[in-house]
């Protein structure tokens, strides 16, 4: 009868431990993936705020560029896109497929962006105009703030992998359905530099 008791009593420690791992682990898989969350939406300011910026470029440059208009349109087209897939992404960080849209979307406005930049050398009175060096100054801000926060993301994504990926977390998440998260990749090395013009 006492060996019973001992049998019974390790097996309640057992499942009770088996149960303070998995509440435990659950519960770190959720904090971590609440960071990732949280960066996200540091990235997705920053996107807001260049999306915002993107109108008032297109505005002052188009008095300037007025046989332009396929650029033009390609740079607001390329936002839609990119407001797009920002708009998706927020709703699901660290997805797949998310994450490679946004990605993708972001590579195509910076490149038409870098475009637009190109052909505005060809124009001395927009060089010179005070409202365009503005504007220019805060897209090379907001894309700076843009890398910081995309590193900030890929680190929190990175630190959650990471948690889910151990044992015995790796059970866990799987049963719980943590899925991995996808990194923010930066855009193709032809296009990922910021826009760089001298005025």
């Amino acid at each position: 009868m006492g060996g019973l008791i001992v049998i019974v009593v390790l097996i309640l420690l057992i499942g009770a431990g088996i149960i303070f791992l998995t509440i435990g682990v659950y519960n770190t898989l959720v904090t971590f993936r609440k960071r990732y969350q949280n960066a996200y939406a540091q990235i997705d300011v920053q996107l807001r705020r260049r999306h915002d910026l993107i109108p008032n470029l297109v505005e002052t440059v188009k008095g300037y560029m007025k046989h332009e208009r396929e650029t033009l349109e390609a740079v607001i087209s390329a936002r839609t896109s990119a407001i797009a897939a920002s708009q998706q992404a927020a709703r699901a960080p660290g997805d797949p497929r998310a994450m490679q849209q946004l990605g993708q979307a972001e590579a195509e406005l910076t490149g038409v962006l870098g475009r637009l930049f190109a052909v505005a050398e060809a124009y001395p009175d927009l060089k010179a105009d005070q409202s365009m060096g503005q504007l220019m100054e805060e897209l090379r801000s907001t894309e700076n703030r843009i890398a910081f926060a995309r590193q900030a993301f890929n680190d929190a994504v990175t630190l959650y992998n990471t948690k889910r990926e151990v044992f015995p977390n790796n059970m866990i998440a799987g049963s719980f359905n943590f899925e991995e998260a996808q990194l923010l990749e930066e855009s193709p090395p032809e296009v990922k530099a910021a826009p760089r013009v001298s005025f």
